[in-house]
């Protein structure tokens, strides 16, 4: 078999998975195994249990916010960038050439002015590695593509959650983008938003997800991808252009630890049938989708 082939065969081959999970039939290999993505477990259940619950448990619709187009449209817009830069045209550039060409791969929307700074960035990455000799890690060897691993969490994984027993479960999610530098793995992440030091940890959590999905990958998913066993992530790091904030960092194991130790309460809440609200007025209202129909807003509305 081919790559390809021996791709879709190791998919094919692990269980059914889902958000709508039951813990007492987990025994029957039949049923579906939880599924665990970075959205539904950091950027879900790790704001608010409830909301996890609504949109993926019960699949309620949210509405479509502009932070969301938004976000859809730039994250098309770099892949398209990294997939259309060409090496060898742009190594014969001058500096300034180097950022008009950036730029023209750059789609003219309503978001252009955040793209000019993708640009300028990319552009000002290119010379610097142009420069020191390493163009060869300047395009990512991961550019949107997506990662499937099945994973052990031990019953006694966290002493604040403990589990009535072990369950494999099954990580879904698609990376933004890796690079390769000095033969270890980076994985970067954009963000369309704007930045501010509160939003350190969880985009740690997200990265260690990344970390987690990549290192305990089967091989047939990392060769599809073109990585190997052997390569582990030693960095990872995130760009927030409209803030044009840029982190990149080693590894943090606190972080993985707090991962892991949210997949266990994640998977307690599924055991327990219990996903509790958090709820702060201000926020649950400007941004909820479910802050109409929240147990906690309407108890807050009687006091």
């Amino acid at each position: 078999m081919n790559t390809d082939e021996k791709y879709e065969a190791r998919i094919s081959s692990m269980r059914d998975f889902t958000y709508d999970w039951q813990p007492e039939n987990y025994d029957d290999p039949s049923k579906p195994i939880l599924k665990i993505s970075k959205s539904s477990l950091v950027n879900s259940f790790g704001w608010c249990p409830k909301k996890y619950e609504f949109a993926y448990i019960q699949r309620l619709p949210q509405d479509q916010t502009e932070a969301m187009r938004k976000g859809t449209i730039l994250h098309n817009s770099r892949e398209a960038f990294f997939d259309e830069f060409d090496i060898k045209k742009a190594e014969s550039m001058n500096n300034s050439e180097v950022l008009e060409y950036c730029t023209s791969l750059m789609p003219v929307d309503e978001y252009f002015d955040i793209s000019l700074t993708v640009a300028a960035f990319e552009a000002q990455r290119f010379i610097e590695a142009r420069s020191e000799g390493r163009v060869e890690e300047y395009l990512p060897v991961i550019n949107e593509r997506q990662f499937d691993c099945e994973i052990t969490i031990p019953k006694n994984l966290s002493n604040k959650y403990p589990l009535e027993r072990d369950y494999v479960v099954r990580l879904q999610g698609i990376i933004d983008r890796v690079f390769i530098e000095n033969g270890k793995l980076i994985p970067f992440e954009y963000k369309t938003g704007g930045w501010k030091e509160s939003k350190q940890s969880s985009m740690r959590q997200e990265m260690a997800f990344y970390q987690l999905m990549i290192e305990n990958a089967p091989i047939e998913v990392l060769e599809k991808h073109g990585l190997t066993a052997d390569m582990k992530v030693s960095h990872w790091g995130w760009y927030y252009p409209v803030a044009n904030h840029i982190t990149v960092e080693p590894v943090k194991k606190a972080s993985m630890t707090a991962l892991m130790n949210n997949i266990a309460k994640l998977i307690h809440a599924y055991e327990k049938k219990e996903f509790e609200a958090k709820f702060w007025r201000k926020t649950c209202s400007e941004y909820c989708s479910y802050y109409g129909i929240c147990p906690a807003a309407e108890e807050d509305s009687w006091l």
